[in-house]
């Protein structure tokens, strides 16, 4: 078995084994958990009846939360003209076309945490999808980073969008953000992905769509959160 840290043990202690607390418990409880020195930061767990064999069944998206999610993204936006433009004009890290994808091939370069596309320039990036794939950095418009609207896509990730997506499980997790925010911003957060969650539910789910809800810290215990505490 697994040996845990002192402060880990002891983080863990203050959580009651086996209850599932109500949401606004569990941000009082997630705040004080965190066993780093850093200003850790704070995630949610879902995991959902779904079987995602069935492709009605494979949950994908984005959503831009209310109060961001504390960290500052890098973004690249491959595009040409008016687009590139655009795209530099609205904060973009990196803009550019070929230029770009012969970088990330021949110098393995990642030093961006997103990439925006315009569709013109997704045949160009399926050479690298083997690369880009298995990072999470392949632009798809289900996110919202396959777009013309490159200005929007671009505000909306230094804004605070986050992307989720189904494992093979059923289980879908996100950044909701820091331990240094309020738990007015982390339960306001919390709602607006848990919200957008229960927006998506595929029609063909039969029974209980939710299973299960934890919100944990980097290197913290987990803590259920009741399932009555968002409608469903």
């Amino acid at each position: 078995m697994k040996q845990r840290g002192k402060k880990y043990v002891e983080a863990a202690s203050k959580i009651e084994k086996g209850k599932s607390y109500s949401k606004e418990e569990a941000v009082k409880l997630v705040k004080v958990t965190s066993p780093s020195k850093f200003d850790a930061t704070v995630e949610v767990a879902v995991r959902l009846n779904l079987d995602t064999k069935k492709s009605d069944q494979q949950l994908r998206g984005a959503i831009v939360l209310p109060h961001g999610t504390g960290k500052t993204k890098k973004v690249l936006v491959v595009a040409k003209g008016e687009n590139a433009n655009k795209a530099k004009e609205a904060g973009a890290d990196f803009v550019g076309d070929t230029d770009m994808l012969e970088k990330i091939e021949k110098e393995n370069w990642f030093d961006f945490d997103v990439m925006i596309a315009t569709p013109d320039m997704m045949p160009l990036l399926g050479k690298l999808g083997k690369v880009l794939g298995p990072k999470g950095l392949m632009p798809n418009p289900k996110t919202g980073t396959v777009t013309t609207d490159v200005v929007k896509a671009v505000n909306d990730v230094k804004a605070g969008r986050v992307e989720y997506r189904t494992d093979s499980f059923g289980n879908v997790h996100s950044i909701i953000g820091k331990v240094s925010f309020t738990e007015e911003q982390l339960l306001e957060n919390l709602d607006s992905f848990m919200s957008t969650i229960l927006k998506v539910k595929p029609s063909s789910v039969k029974g209980d769509y939710i299973k299960n809800i934890a919100i944990t810290t980097t290197m913290g215990p987990g803590i259920k959160i009741s399932l009555n505490s968002f409608d469903k």
